[in-house]
């Protein structure tokens, strides 16, 4: 199922601040590098509404779950102050080596602290403290639910968890659907829609995208 009409998804995307060099750079080196992979990566309209989250709820203590080829961090850690910082967490050493330089051109390397292993152990080390203003959650899906509680426990209140694909190309809405990964978001999306410590909502940018703003 096709979420925007392919023609409506250009139109987005010739509506919005243009990717500068850095970003249409990484994109082409990431189709290059990846292949088929690339679809990983989020494209640049959301990206931009990244950077614009990051901005409007004033964050300077940023976490990602699931980073690729970096553009998802570099558009967030654009959003934050010079000073902020964004725990950026993924397995791969392959894909986010090649975000390193790309980070680097940007001026926002410093602000982004890499962490190879596993985003749930990583988010669990985390101190059970109120003090992160925006989390990003892109990565296997079937852990989205422990993501997400791990990131919600940890959130400031007025802070923002967005989480990426939640519509499955439509998948959630066909129980006949039935792979884990659907499930899985699925039941997650109804989860959301009636926790208490959270007010959501669910748009349709690209493949889903939910903002649940704590309490």
């Amino acid at each position: 199922m096709q979420i925007t009409h392919p023609l409506v998804g250009d139109y987005l995307l010739t509506h919005c601040t243009p990717p500068d060099e850095i970003l249409q750079d990484l994109v082409t080196e990431t189709r290059e590098a990846t292949g088929g992979a690339a679809g990983m990566q989020i494209s640049h309209d959301e990206g931009a509404f990244l950077t614009m989250l990051t901005q409007l709820v004033g964050a300077r203590r940023a976490v990602e779950v699931g980073v690729f080829t970096g553009y998802s961090s570099l558009c967030i850690a654009r959003g934050l102050p010079a000073d902020g910082h964004l725990l950026a967490c993924d397995v791969s050493e392959e894909w986010t080596s090649r975000a390193k330089p790309y980070w680097e051109r940007a001026g926002v390397a410093d602000r982004i602290e890499l962490r190879i292993a596993p985003a749930l152990e990583t988010l669990r080390a985390l101190p059970l403290e109120e003090n992160i203003d925006i989390a990003f959650i892109d990565a296997d899906k079937v852990s989205y639910p422990l993501y997400f509680e791990e990131l919600v426990r940890r959130l400031r209140p007025g802070g923002l968890i967005v989480l990426d694909n939640v519509l499955q190309a439509g998948a959630v809405v066909d129980p006949a659907c039935d792979r884990p990964q659907y499930v899985t978001m699925r039941e997650l999306n109804d989860r959301i829609a009636a926790d208490q410590r959270v007010d959501s909502v669910m748009l349709p940018v690209r493949d889903g995208v939910t903002l649940a703003r704590k309490r």
